[in-house]
């Protein structure tokens, strides 16, 4: 199953990403309101996590956003204690629940699952692209009867461009979707990562490659037999 948590409060939100994935989640996080908009109508979740204050869009302003363009995804509000009013604001905008801050992980985790469950419709734990597919349970990407095995950041920067297939994705955006930072001196690291997942591929006879452009990033493309 898979989350959106979108909150500017960086070091939670990494930490709710931790707990998350920990229970056998596939998360993603996002640190303003027009990025959890995007990601929202671009993507498919199981439970969007919206924390009302954020900077550029707020959280209540994403629901209705969300709810205007169709997104039935079940939403969890979080809301700082006694902002009864956001609360009620916000159930009826059609959020499906809310949690005042703070909180105990635990309720967190209880409410997340409460609301997969409820939707009722869960998106794929196996992606394919070309002849290759990754279990996002297992986290390995295989071939018919082969299979590897990949490390976190490995499977995190392979469903990304699995899911992203055919669009560049920058070096900025896998730094900020995956390590949640941004850092110059750090910035080899994604290439290092590309090459593991280059050599992977190729070990399972994968018709598909990892084509990079510089200035652009990195995109994942079935190979044209010729």
């Amino acid at each position: 199953m898979r989350v959106l948590i979108a909150d500017d409060e960086r070091e939670m939100t990494q930490a709710l990403e931790a707990i998350l994935k920990h229970e056998h989640y596939s998360a993603d996080t996002v640190y303003d309101g027009q990025a959890a908009l995007d990601y929202g109508l671009a993507e498919t979740y199981d439970c969007l996590v919206l924390d009302i204050m954020m900077p550029g869009l707020t959280g209540l302003q994403v629901l209705e956003r969300l709810r205007e363009n169709n997104v039935s995804t079940p939403i969890l509000l979080l809301t700082a204690k006694g902002q009864v009013e956001d609360r009620i604001e916000g159930l009826n905008c059609g959020a499906d629940d809310y949690l005042p801050k703070p909180f105990d992980v635990g309720e967190f985790i209880a409410r997340v699952r409460a609301l997969t469950r409820r939707n009722g419709v869960f998106t794929s734990h196996i992606l394919t692209v070309g002849n290759i597919s990754l279990n996002r349970s297992t986290f390995e990407l295989g071939r018919e009867e082969m299979a590897v095995r990949l490390g976190n950041k490995e499977f995190q920067m392979m469903e990304l461009l699995m899911r992203q297939q055919g669009r560049f994705i920058s070096t900025e955006q896998f730094m900020e979707r995956i390590w949640g930072y941004e850092s110059e001196s750090e910035i080899n690291v994604v290439w290092a990562y590309i090459s593991y997942l280059r050599k992977k591929l190729s070990a399972l006879g994968a018709n598909v490659k990892i084509s990079a452009s510089r200035g652009r990033g990195y995109m994942l493309e079935v190979e044209e037999k010729g």
